[in-house]
């Protein structure tokens, strides 16, 4: 039996490893031996893969007992390759350690650059580069970055030693120090080092890379990698793989630099470079937003007014080089390339390609605009596109005539346009978004740790970094609007307030941001709705040919049944009647009725509501013509209706005649202890069987006026809900169907319906095969039956849904996302017993989780005819919908 291979080198003209062993080498380690593979300039090293993170785990955080022998080897080996020792002082290799997980985690893992350095290899880096003030340079590099992610000491230690060493000699940059201030530095950080541990720095480059290996391993399960898989679906069983590769250098002088580079731009979609450098830098400098970068290209620099010279002006010779290595990688993975290089004394080194995180808007020209060039197919453009991002363009823009009142101005990191109250800490904005007010987390700049915050808020603006900083890529990963280096803005954390202009804002005051000009707004200023036009229409036509599902629309409002049509809604799945009953005008006759003690008394008050039901129908059937549209009779349980204050009781007094303290006995003898599984849906129709009685004839008497008027014929699915029994449903379809015919014999028009049911109880999944003998179609309530089946209130599972998730209870919220083994099993043998009575029974889910990418591919494995969900969200189930239908194909 042979060993289990744990290491896999790369680089030197061959590598072990390529694109498609993602699973085992990461991300990063694949596409650094695939870059090799195709000859690109790729600094040697070994891949460690993410086979040892998950033994790792498995073993109490102790390593397979062979990968240190095979680390040996690799070292040899690429000792050999770059002729340069491990620890020589003459000659010294160092290497950089880096986290590599099979999903990009931009941030979210730790990084140790300069590993190798002690005091005689920093003095050997002098002597072989002819540059002590670099060598010293990188040396206090190490020390600081391998003591925070290593050592666990706070990165703030030694920042404020460069800091107060800086205001003494009173220098801005650190670029101003000498190499012999950097010799000075060194010693100040290792005894800062050794004071803190109770020890002194390590200085074997041995037991460096150990420690940096084991931190990288140790990385994967902190808390802002732990929210960040779960904010993105990434399974903690897969591990990261750690990346151990020779150094090359940015900061060796004026011919150096390194930078993070686009094939196109991220936040537009335009086949255009996009990208950052600095000169005489490390990479760190350039994400971490401690410098402000310049521009890649010389058109970028002038279209952003920057009067610092491009790579393509400072560096012209490395810039050609690069864009020929951005046009063979975007050919080579056939899209958009995120690229980390370096420029070591006039030599470029690529040092990363990933597929790039982009916006909703740049994920849809990309997509087509590849399509549209012959690069990739129709098909392959719609599964580029995340379902769940085209919400960013189904969402307010600031208007173009609203008042613009600016504060300050920084570099448009993430487009759209957010509103909300200032917060400086993303604790607070957890909290405070959690209550429904909506927040910008305003911050000097972002870390990994503020990843809850970022998510909390509805955008975000750093004082520093640039377009590629964390706080940009994590933004625009997660369509939040961000505003990074807005330079003018001053925040004092202590006083919880900013400055910018000479203008104050403290913590709780209103600022509206646009991600698309990088301005911070005073107030909360006036927002429009996009047009989803040319690329979005591009591709949901694409997605349109290759769906199978029809996608419906949960709506009841005429100006939410126009808004879905409009994103292509093809009729409606769930029309809630008791919505049209909350209406100001018509709730006191609702309370008339449900409070009156007979039949006389309830069919009067529903005289009243009749014709204002009428018209909600017939505006509805007008806008959606031809299509069908299901209508759910009464559902909500009767003490949702009831009056709750004097002033209520007195109102329904009046109307009906009867005493205030009769209203009350009567209200008291409605009330029920378990009102959500007590005298509600179908149960209502049964015991009060005018209320289903008159809505049938509004639902009916609103098909013939649309028909007689428009010449159109209206299709009404009547859902009956709540039915356990097939009895309940046959006693209901028999009254609905009475009318129907009073209806067409009073008006000589037939209306076109059907009579089927919302399948929300366990029971009804399965005696589905009775039910269907009366059911003309099936809708599934996953609302309900989530709850029902799980035993669980949706309104009160949050308090302890958390815990669940972190502890591994429940992968995700089952009412956000479907519940496939239990609720999804009840929907499977609801659909195959119901279609053995019924073979053409029509199948639609209408709970929220019609609107949910991954429900809708379950749906669709099942074969529903179709999903139904909130108006803004049709666009999404209409692409999650083609997405289904592909994966499905194979």
């Amino acid at each position: 039996m042979s060993a289990t291979k744990w290491v896999y080198a790369f680089g030197g003209g061959s590598s072990e490893g390529d694109a498609d062993m993602r699973e085992l080498l990461g991300g990063k380690g694949a596409n650094l031996a695939e870059m090799a593979r195709l000859g690109l300039p790729v600094p040697p090293g070994f891949t460690i893969t993410t086979a040892v993170c998950v033994a790792y785990y498995e073993n109490e955080k102790s390593f397979p007992a062979d990968l240190d022998a095979q680390i040996d080897t690799a070292l040899k080996a690429l000792e050999a390759t770059t002729e340069k020792s491990f620890g020589d002082p003459a000659n010294p290799l160092l290497v950089s350690v880096r986290s590599g997980a099979r999903a990009s985690m931009p941030g979210m893992m730790d990084t140790v650059l300069n590993l190798g350095l002690n005091d005689e290899t920093a003095e050997g880096l002098a002597e072989l580069s002819g540059d002590k003030r670099f060598a010293y340079d990188s040396y206090r590099r190490f020390i600081q970055m391998y003591s925070d992610v290593v050592l666990g000491l706070d990165h703030s230690i030694f920042e404020e030693i460069l800091e107060t060493f800086k205001d003494e000699r009173d220098y801005a940059l650190d670029t101003e120090l000498s190499a012999e201030d950097w010799v000075e530095i060194v010693g100040d950080y290792k005894r800062a080092a050794a004071d803190a541990l109770g020890r002194d720095f390590p200085t074997d480059p041995r037991e460096q890379l150990q420690g940096a290996i084991r931190a990288v391993f140790d990385s994967w399960m902190t808390a802002r990698a732990i929210k960040y898989r779960q904010l993105h679906d990434i399974p903690e069983s897969w591990g990261t793989a750690v990346n151990v590769q020779a150094m090359v250098f940015g900061n060796m002088g004026e011919t150096s630099a390194t930078g993070v580079a686009f094939t196109r731009n991220p936040s537009t979609g335009e086949n255009s470079y996009y990208g950052e450098f600095l000169i005489n830098a490390q990479g760190e400098d350039v994400v971490a937003g401690i410098r402000t970068p310049q521009c890649l290209t010389q058109a970028m620099r002038e279209e952003m007014g920057d009067t610092q010279p491009s790579m393509q002006e400072a560096l012209p010779e490395s810039y050609d080089e690069l864009a020929k290595v951005f046009d063979v990688l975007e050919r080579h993975y056939r899209d958009m390339q995120d690229i980390e290089f370096t420029v070591e004394r006039g030599r470029l080194w690529m040092l990363q390609t990933r597929n790039g995180k982009r916006t909703a808007k740049a994920a849809l020209k990309i997509a087509v605009d590849l399509a549209s060039a012959g690069l990739i197919t129709q098909e392959e453009a719609v599964m580029r596109v995340d379902p769940s991002q085209l919400d960013q363009l189904l969402h307010p823009m600031i208007a173009e005539d609203a008042t613009r009142d600016v504060l300050a101005t920084g570099l448009p990191a993430s487009p759209g346009a957010a509103a909300g109250v200032v917060v400086f800490d993303s604790d607070d904005a957890e909290a405070r978004a959690a209550k429904g007010e909506p927040v910008i987390l305003v911050r000097v700049e972002t870390s990994p740790e503020d990843i809850h915050g970022m998510h909390a808020a509805e955008g975000i603006v750093t004082a520093r970094g640039g377009m590629t900083s964390h706080a940009a890529v994590v933004a625009r990963g997660m369509g939040r609007p961000c505003v990074s280096g807005a330079g003018s803005v001053r925040i004092d954390y202590d006083t919880r307030q900013f400055t910018a202009g000479g203008r104050t804002v403290k913590e709780g005051d209103f600022i509206t941001i646009d991600g698309a000009t990088g301005e911070v707004l005073a107030g909360e200023v006036k927002m429009i709705q996009p047009e989803v036009t040319g690329d979005f229409a591009k591709l949901m036509e694409w997605a349109d040919k290759v769906r199978r599902m029809k996608v419906r629309t949960n709506a009841e409002t005429p100006a939410d049944v126009q808004t879905a049509k409009d994103f292509g809604a093809e009729g409606i799945g769930l029309c809630r009647t008791e919505h049209m009953f909350f209406d100001a005008d018509r709730i006191a006759a609702v309370r008339e009725m449900i409070l009156s003690e007979s039949r006389e008394g309830r069919v009067a008050a529903l005289a009243k509501i009749l014709p204002m039901q009428r018209a909600d129908f017939e505006a509805i059937f007008e806008i959606m013509g031809d299509l069908p549209c299901t209508i759910r009779l009464l559902d909500p349980p009767l003490h949702e209706f009831l009056p709750h204050t004097e002033e209520d009781v007195h109102a329904v007094a009046e109307a009906t005649s009867l005493s205030a303290a009769a209203l009350m006995e009567r209200a008291g003898a409605l009330s029920e202890s378990n009102p959500m599984l007590g005298h509600r849906g179908c149960r209502l129709g049964i015991t009060f069987p005018e209320i289903y009685e008159m809505q049938a004839r509004a639902i009916f008497e609103a098909q013939v006026n649309v028909e007689k008027k428009t010449g159109v014929k209206p299709v009404a699915e009547v859902m009956i809900p709540l039915v356990a029994t097939a009895q309940e449903l046959a006693i209901l379809k028999a009254a609905v169907a009475r009318i129907a015919n009073e209806v067409k014999d009073e008006s000589g028009k037939a209306p076109e319906y059907l009579i089927g049911t919302m399948i929300e109880l366990p029971r009804a999944a399965l005696r589905a095969d009775d039910i269907a003998e009366e059911a003309e179609f099936f809708s599934f309530g996953t609302n309900d039956l989530t709850q029902t089946t799980f035993g669980l209130s949706r309104d009160d599972a949050g308090k302890f849904m958390p815990d669940y998730i972190e502890q591994g209870i429940f992968e995700k919220d089952p009412f956000v996302t479907l519940d496939q083994h239990g609720v999804g099993d009840l929907i499977r043998i609801a659909a195959e017993r119901g279609r053995g009575v019924r073979e053409r029974l029509k199948l639609g889910i209408c709970g929220e989780h019609g609107g949910d990418p991954a429900s809708i591919q379950f749906c669709d494995s099942v074969g529903l005819d179709y999903v139904s969900c909130s108006p803004y969200r049709v666009p999404v189930a209409r692409l999650a919908a083609a997405q289904a239908a592909l994966k499905s194909k194979g």
